[in-house]
C-alpha cells in the first residue's frame, strides 16, 4: 500500500470504491479522497442519460494510462460499463442514470480521468485488474456458502453427536435451496414446463421432510457447484462491437460555392464535394470527380497493397489516402457507407446462449416426467415415502450437471496451457462439431507483410544486386508496402543503397530518380512502356515471367531495362501442414475467403490445393458475413478465421469464430477462440481438444447414466434408503467430474515433459 502526502488539488467523491480500486491511504475528509492529479487533455463529444462519450487523445499512444483508466472504472460502483477504442482515442463510460444525472456524470467521469493519470495509479493498475478478476470469482464462488453451512449443521446434527434444533437445519437448508426455487418456478412460467429443478427440488422437500437432512445437503452442494462452474466458464452475452465510423476524423474539407470550408462530419450532405488531401481518411462513400490517388484499403478489405483510385471510380469511407489529392461526391454518409453497414450487421448479430448449450440439460430433462411418474407409482404401491424420496433421488440430473461443465472448465483450461483461449463452453461445443473452416487469406494464412522473392535481370552482364540498389534508392521515404519491402529486402542483403537526387513520384505508375547521374526508372511495366522502354529483352532472357503469377517491379536505367523484383505476401510457413491436418485429418472444407484480387487469390488457393468453387475473392465485408452465412444454411458448421477489422462481421455471423492475439481490437473482441501465440497450429490444437471434450462428455453421461439406472430399478423394485441413493447418485458424479478433468491433468503432463529452457 503506496501512503502519498500530496496537496489536495483535486476533491473526488468515490469513498471506499476507490480506497478499495488504487489500494492508496490518503488524507480523508468526511469520506473525500484527496489526491493530486496531473491534468489530461480530453473533451466530452456526446452525452445523454446513462452514457457519456469522451475524446482522450493520451490512450492511443500511452498504453499504461489505458489500462489504469479500464482498471479504476472496473470497480467503480456508478460505472457500469466503460468501452474504449484507442485508435480513435475514444472513451465511452455507461453509468447508472437513477444514479447520476447527466450533469453529475460529466464531473463524475472527468475526475475519474484524472485520477487514472495518478502514478500511484500507474504503479497498481495490475494490481487493481487483478482484484477485479477475484472479485467476479468470489461472487460466483459465494454462492457455495449456505449449502456447506447446511452441510456443516447437518453433519453436527447426528454423525458428530450433535444434537439442533431441527426447525434451525431446516430453515438453513431452505435458504440454501432458495436458487432450486427460483429455478423450478422460472421454467413452471416461462419454459412452460417441469424442469431437473422441479425434479430437485421435489426430492429435496421429501428427504428434508423426513429429517435426512445430510443427504438433501449433499444434493445441494453439488447442485450449487454445476451452477458455479457453470457461470464462470460462460461468456459475457453483451456483444463488444467496436464503432467502425469513431475511427474517421471529426471534420472534413468540402468545396461549396467555390470556397474551401472545414465542417463537422455531421453537417456533410449528400451531394456535397468533399475534398480529401494526403494522409487522410475518406469520410464519404462516393465517386470520384477530380484527381488521382493511391489508396489504402486495408481497413475495409484487409489487403495491404494500396489501389490506385481515378477520376469515376468508387471509393469509400474509413480508406486512406496515401498519395494524391481528390475531390469525391459525398453520395452515402455515416452509417449508410460500407463501415457504417459493417457497424450495424455487427449489431444484428444473433446473440447466442452464453449458458452451456450442453448434452447434460436436454438429457436431464427428458428425464424429468418419467421420474416423477416412476416417484409415484412406487408412492402408490409402498406407500412409502422415502422410497419415493430414493427414485427421485436418482434424477440423472445431478451428476451431468456437475460432470459437464467440469470437462468443459478442464479444457477450456487445457487449451489456455496450450497458448488458445476459448472463450465459452458454446464456444468449444461448436469447434467440436466445425466441418467447413473459411480463411481470410492476408495476415491469417500468409504473413501479411509484403516480401520480396527474386530478381531476374535482362541479361547475364546485369548483376541482381545493382537492379535492388536502384529500386531501393528511388524508393527511399516512398511511404507504399512495395517500396518498404524493397528497402529492407536491401537491408537484410546487405546491398548498399546509393543516395538519390532529384526525385517524382507518379502516382500508380512509379518514380523516376537521379541515381549516380542515371536517369532510373521504378514502377510497373506500364510505366515503363509510357517512358519509351523496350521491356521485351527481359522477357526474352526470361521467358517464365510471361506466365508469373507474382507481382513485378520494374527497374530501368538510362531508357534501358534492367530487371524485375519478384514480390508476394508470403504463406505462414505452418499454413501448408495445419491446412492438410485439417483437411484429411480432422475432414473439414476449406474456403478462402479475401477483399484481394482474385488473381492473388487463386495463386495462394493452388499452391494449398482448395478448388476455385471455394475460393472467394474481391470480396466486402458484407460479401464475407454473406458467405459465411450462405455455407451454414447448406448445413455446414462454419469457423471464420480473420484477423483484421475488416472480416469483424464474418467472425461475428460464423458458427465458431478464430483470431489472433496481435489481430484487430475488434477481430479479438467478435472472436470466440483466439490463438495467443499468434500460429495456425493452434486451430488444429483447439478443434482436438473441443472434439476430445466432447468425447469426455459422452463418457461422463455412461458414467452417470449406467449406475443411476441401477439404482433407479432397485429403488423402484425392491428400495433403497435415500442415503444409499444419493451415494449411488454422488458417487457417479464424482467419477464422471474427474474423468471430466482429464483435459487439465494432460495439458499439466504434457507441460511437465516440455524440455526447460
Amino acid at each position: 500500500m503506496v501512503n502519498l502526502a500530496l496537496s489536495p488539488v483535486k476533491t473526488i467523491n468515490r469513498g471506499e470504491t476507490f480506497k478499495r480500486s488504487a489500494a492508496i491511504a490518503t488524507t480523508t475528509t468526511q469520506d473525500k479522497l484527496v489526491l493530486s492529479c496531473p491534468p489530461v487533455s480530453y473533451r466530452i463529444v456526446h452525452e445523454v442519460a446513462g452514457r457519456i462519450r469522451v475524446r482522450i487523445p493520451k490512450i492511443i499512444n500511452d498504453l499504461d494510462y489505458c489500462q489504469a483508466l479500464q482498471a479504476l472504472a472496473s470497480l467503480d460502483e456508478q460505472i457500469t460499463e466503460l468501452k474504449v477504442k484507442r485508435s480513435a482515442g475514444s472513451v465511452t463510460f455507461y453509468y447508472q442514470p437513477e444514479k447520476l444525472s447527466v450533469k453529475e456524470s460529466r464531473a463524475y467521469c472527468s475526475e475519474l480521468i484524472e485520477l487514472a493519470n495518478h502514478p500511484a495509479i500507474y504503479q497498481q493498475r495490475d494490481e487493481i485488474i487483478d482484484e477485479c478478476e477475484k472479485s467476479e470469482q468470489k461472487i460466483s464462488w459465494s454462492a457455495l456458502r449456505l449449502p456447506l453451512a447446511a452441510t456443516v449443521l447437518a453433519l453436527l446434527n447426528g454423525p458428530l453427536g450433535f444434537t439442533l434444533p431441527a426447525l434451525v437445519v431446516r430453515g438453513v437448508i431452505a435458504a440454501a435451496a432458495l436458487p432450486v426455487v427460483k429455478r423450478a418456478w422460472e421454467g413452471i412460467l416461462e419454459e412452460r414446463k417441469l424442469n431437473v429443478d422441479f425434479l430437485d427440488l421435489t426430492a429435496i422437500t421429501i428427504i428434508t421432510a423426513q429429517s435426512h437432512f445430510l443427504t438433501s445437503c449433499s444434493m445441494l452442494l453439488l447442485i450449487q457447484l454445476g451452477e458455479t462452474i457453470r457461470e464462470l466458464t460462460a461468456r459475457s452475452s453483451k456483444n463488444q462491437a467496436l464503432d467502425l465510423l469513431s475511427s474517421l476524423a471529426q471534420s472534413a474539407w468540402v468545396e461549396r460555392n467555390g470556397e474551401k470550408l472545414q465542417i463537422p462530419l455531421e453537417k456533410l450532405l449528400p451531394e456535397d464535394t468533399v475534398i480529401v488531401y494526403p494522409g487522410e481518411q475518406i469520410p464519404v462513400d462516393g465517386h470520384i470527380l477530380q484527381g488521382k490517388a493511391l489508396i489504402d484499403e486495408q481497413r475495409l478489405t484487409g489487403e495491404s497493397m494500396p489501389v490506385v483510385k481515378n477520376q469515376g471510380e468508387m471509393v469509400y469511407a474509413s480508406t486512406l489516402v496515401r498519395e494524391g489529392q481528390i475531390y469525391v461526391l459525398a453520395e452515402r454518409l455515416g452509417e449508410e457507407t460500407r463501415a457504417g453497414q459493417t457497424l450495424k450487421m455487427l449489431k444484428e448479430v444473433p446473440i447466442h446462449d452464453t449458458r452451456m448449450e450442453n448434452y447434460a440439460a436436454k438429457l436431464a430433462d427428458n428425464t424429468v416426467m418419467p421420474t416423477i411418474l416412476l416417484g409415484a407409482l412406487v408412492f402408490a404401491v409402498t406407500r412409502n415415502p422415502a422410497r419415493a424420496a430414493s427414485v427421485l433421488t436418482i434424477d440423472f440430473a445431478t451428476g451431468i450437471r456437475v460432470s459437464v461443465p467440469t470437462t468443459v472448465m478442464a479444457a477450456l483450461y487445457g487449451a489456455a496451457r496450450r497458448g488458445v483461449v476459448i472463450r465459452s463452453g458454446r464456444a468449444l461445443e461448436q469447434l467440436a462439431q466445425v466441418d467447413a473452416i473459411v480463411f481470410d487469406k492476408t495476415g491469417t494464412l500468409t504473413q501479411g507483410n509484403i516480401q520480396v522473392i527474386g530478381i531476374k535481370t535482362a541479361s547475364e552482364q546485369i548483376v541482381p544486386e545493382r537492379v535492388v540498389q536502384l529500386a531501393a534508392a528511388a524508393e527511399k521515404r516512398i511511404t507504399h508496402p512495395v517500396a518498404e519491402a524493397v528497402i529492407r529486402y536491401a537491408k537484410d542483403n546487405k546491398i548498399e543503397v546509393p543516395s538519390r537526387g532529384e526525385w517524382d513520384f507518379q502516382v500508380g505508375l512509379g518514380i523516376r530518380a537521379e541515381i549516380e547521374g542515371h536517369d532510373v526508372l521504378v514502377g510497373s511495366e506500364r510505366f515503363l512502356i509510357k517512358e519509351g522502354v523496350n521491356v521485351e529483352p527481359l522477357y526474352e532472357h526470361n521467358p517464365e515471367l510471361k506466365e508469373n503469377s507474382y507481382p513485378l517491379i520494374y527497374v530501368a536505367s538510362d531508357g534501358e531495362v534492367l530487371g524485375v523484383l519478384e514480390y508476394t505476401d508470403p504463406l505462414r510457413k505452418e499454413t501448408p501442414s495445419v491446412i492438410k491436418a485439417l483437411r484429411e485429418e480432422m475432414g473439414a472444407e476449406i474456403h478462402i475467403l479475401t477483399g484481394d484480387i482474385q488473381q492473388r487469390a487463386a495463386a495462394v488457393a493452388q499452391i494449398l490445393n482448395i478448388p476455385p468453387s471455394n475460393t472467394h475473392a474481391e470480396a466486402f465485408p458484407e460479401t464475407k458475413a454473406q458467405i459465411v452465412q450462405s455455407l451454414h444454411n447448406e448445413g455446414y458448421t462454419v469457423a471464420f478465421v480473420g484477423d483484421g477489422l475488416n472480416d469483424s462481421a464474418a467472425l461475428a455471423y460464423a458458427d465458431v469464430s478464430i483470431s489472433f492475439a496481435e489481430g484487430s481490437d475488434v477481430a479479438r473482441e467478435t472472436a470466440d477462440v483466439v490463438l495467443m501465440k499468434n500460429n495456425l497450429q493452434g486451430l488444429v490444437e483447439a478443434i482436438a481438444i473441443a472434439r476430445n471434450a466432447k468425447q469426455i462428455i459422452y463418457q461422463n453421461a455412461a458414467i452417470v447414466g449406467v449406475p443411476n439406472l441401477c439404482g433407479l430399478a432397485l429403488a423402484s423394485t425392491i428400495g433403497i434408503n435415500p442415503m444409499t441413493a444419493t451415494m449411488i447418485n454422488n458417487g457417479s458424479s464424482v467419477l464422471a467430474g474427474m474423468n471430466g478433468l482429464r483435459p487439465v491433468l494432460t495439458a499439466k503432463i504434457e507441460d511437465e515433459e516440455q524440455p526447460q529452457l
